[in-house]
């Protein structure tokens, strides 16, 4: 079994009148890839809460986000889909422009690959048990 490697990455819960912003991608089947809120790797030399905002903005296409607090660390093993081991700073974002219900957004990588395109909506927090990955572990200290 290959060796796992450690990367640092962010989630962002994006969440608005009770609704947990998230996306899926629509090269992709929810069956290989889930629903997911904003979140991805953080650059060499940059901050978390940088990584945050920079995530949310270039997967969402939306410009309006504020760190309202991080909500924790945790690691999680992604083995077997890639041998790596997550360590995740989590953030409550707040969106302060308005969106409609379903919109479509693209990330572009800087031009190293082919743009991904996801579709992002909104859901019920009381839902979001639903994401993949993992991704909701941190959605109960959004009430501490």
């Amino acid at each position: 079994m290959p060796e796992r490697v450690t990367k640092e990455k962010v989630l962002c819960y994006v969440v608005r009148d009770g609704k947990l912003l998230v996306f899926r991608h629509t090269d992709y089947s929810y069956e290989e890839v889930g629903i997911q809120v904003p979140a991805g790797s953080i650059r060499n030399g940059e901050k978390p809460e940088a990584a945050a905002l920079r995530e949310a903005r270039e997967e969402t296409g939306l410009k309006g986000f504020t760190i309202v607090r991080k909500l924790g660390e945790t690691e999680y093993d992604i083995s077997p889909y890639r041998f790596e081991i997550q360590r995740r700073h989590v953030f409550h974002l707040e969106l302060t422009e308005s969106t409609p219900e379903r919109w479509m957004s693209r990330e572009e990588h800087d031009r190293e690959q082919e743009p991904t395109h996801f579709e992002c909506f909104w859901i019920p927090l009381e839902a979001a048990h639903i994401l993949q990955s993992g991704q909701g572990a941190f959605l109960g200290r959004l009430y501490d």
